[in-house]
């Protein structure tokens, strides 16, 4: 039984101080915190042959490492949103546990300025709306229930981010998701950095959205669909929630995610709670409808790889049917979204683990910052409104830099 340690505030700042730019990962949840160091073996890529599922492979790798003589060996990093690209999944050579981090109440952590910056934003805003009135036009055709459509802004910048930093504002802000970063290897063809050779590509965000953690025979995942911006004013804000709450449209998103979560997971559990009403969570930026999802399983041997696997991607970040969505955002969008909107997390030796789904979140190498926001589009969806609600999801990423979309939109490249 593993043994965690609640830091401190000045302890979370020493937990900070010691992630090591491309090579620790770092994953903090409101029940636990891990970082590690180092890479002890990596999940090869498949070959054309594999057939193997991934939770087999990674089953695999595990053993090897407890045959030589690891048997606490904990498998972290990334999934793609499209499970057929390789995931980034290793063993690390060494692991640190606390207790979720806690910070003193007060002053925040001091955010970092970036004064000099170019940005693009990939695809335009006129084009994005066209997307979604795209996406308007198959919902009407019964082709789709759902589909979310996403866009980057990609950011450069005059240096390399201080990681650290941002996790520890990212942390602070957002104590009740998943803060991470995940070492990655380059991808020197998203960039023209000229220190692109040297530099380490990394996956970060804070995530309100848990995908499933299991502990034994028990589980729980919090799907997250139908979402508002906050308001500076106390007044305003408590009337978008209660507008939120109340919304058809917004709830009918939410119940598809619902339904499909529960159906996902259904097979698997002796017993399975799925509250009949949303309630409402709030990041800094965002209000969010959320069911809570408990289960038992029927089998204490599968892992939570293979339950977040059943459930990727949930309607909440591709759509339904699921693969005419993915068929349509393949279309539309103008990027790959890479390891946005995919699974982020750890899994250990008894197939306990935790897994967050990776929204509000960015890609970092060299000076090339991409970050990643998408919108969810039912019948009833307006392109401008949701168009304004990436804009607000941005905020999560923009803020622990020092920036806001505002300042990004009038810099936008032409």
């Amino acid at each position: 039984m593993l043994h965690y340690d609640a830091p401190t505030a000045a302890e979370a700042a020493q937990l900070m101080e010691q992630y090591q730019a491309g090579s620790s990962f770092f994953f903090s949840s409101p029940r636990k915190t891990l970082l590690t160091h180092g890479e002890y073996s990596r999940l090869p890529v498949p070959s054309g042959t594999e057939h193997r599922s991934l939770p087999e492979r990674v089953c695999e790798l595990l053993e090897f490492a407890k045959q030589a003589g690891r048997p606490d060996a904990v498998v972290v990093g990334a999934i793609p949103f499209d499970i057929q690209k390789p995931a980034s999944l290793f063993i690390p050579l060494s692991a640190k546990w606390h207790d979720s981090l806690q910070f003193s109440e007060g002053k925040a952590p001091e955010m970092p300025r970036i004064s000099s910056y170019k940005v693009l934003s990939v695809p335009k805003p006129t084009a994005f709306m066209e997307g979604v009135n795209r996406l308007l036009d198959l919902i009407d055709q019964k082709k789709l229930h759902k589909a979310v459509i996403s866009r980057t802004l990609e950011i450069t910048l005059p240096h390399a981010l201080s990681i650290p930093r941002i996790l520890t504002h990212l942390a602070y802000h957002h104590s009740h998701g998943y803060t991470f970063a995940v070492p990655l290897a380059p991808e020197l063809s998203h960039t023209t950095s000229p220190d692109a050779v040297a530099s380490t590509r990394t996956l970060f965000g804070a995530s309100p959205e848990l995908l499933i953690t299991k502990q034994g025979s028990r589980i729980k995942g919090n799907p997250l669909a139908g979402s508002a911006a906050r308001s500076a004013d106390p007044v305003e804000d408590q009337r978008r929630a209660a507008a939120l709450l109340s919304s058809a449209k917004d709830r009918y998103e939410h119940a598809i995610v619902i339904d499909a979560v529960a159906s996902a997971l259904q097979p698997y559990c002796s017993k399975l709670e799925v509250p009949a009403e949303p309630s409402l969570v709030q990041t800094k930026a965002m209000w969010h409808l959320s069911t809570e999802i408990n289960g038992v399983l029927m089998d204490e041997a599968v892992t939570s790889l293979e339950l977040a696997l059943a459930m990727h991607p949930t309607p909440a970040i591709c759509g339904t049917p699921t693969d005419a969505a993915r068929d349509a955002i393949q279309e539309i969008e103008p990027f790959d979204r890479g390891f946005y909107s995919g699974a982020v997390g750890w899994s250990d030796a008894n197939g306990d683990g935790e897994w967050a789904v990776t929204i509000r979140c960015a890609e970092t190498e060299g000076t090339l910052l991409r970050v990643f926001a998408g919108a969810g589009i039912v019948t009833g969806s307006i392109a401008e409104a949701e168009l304004a609600e990436t804009s607000a999801k941005f905020r999560t990423i923009l803020a622990a830099m020092g920036l806001n979309e505002q300042q990004t939109t009038m810099l936008e490249e032409e």
